[in-house]
């Protein structure tokens, strides 16, 4: 079903392109919707209409693909919260849970340097 939460590194091999530390992590994360979904997870969304009604609209063919790569890669878990029909829930994993600090980097840098931005709300406040 998911991948084991023992597992301690990525499977760098599906995605990268180069040695470079840069490069192989946007090749996971570099593109226009992963780490949007793993904001949402970070303030309190697990499931797939949560994600698809995130403001920014990510396209359900995209979102169901991005949910995939990111399982295979290690950064998710899924798991059932409905069976008939069958529906998922996603948790970030141990490492997706590690990119916490990069997050929070990411939303300082904006505050202070993207006027007009705001910090994402917890879903769950």
């Amino acid at each position: 079903m998911g991948i084991q939460e023992d597992r301690k590194c990525l499977k760098a091999s599906s995605f990268k392109r180069s040695d470079c530390a840069i490069a192989c992590t946007l090749d996971l994360l570099g593109d226009k919707w992963t780490l949007l979904i793993i904001r949402d997870m970070f303030f309190g969304k697990n499931r797939y209409k949560e994600f698809h009604e995130s403001e920014e609209n990510i396209p359900t063919n995209i979102l169901a693909n991005r949910l995939q790569k990111m399982e295979s890669a290690g950064l998710i878990t899924r798991k059932p919260y409905q069976e008939h029909p069958v529906r998922y829930e996603y948790h970030l994993t141990e490492i997706g849970r590690s990119l916490k600090p990069v997050i929070q980097v990411i939303l300082d840098w904006a505050g202070k340097q993207l006027p007009g931005t705001r910090q994402p709300k917890n879903q769950n406040s």
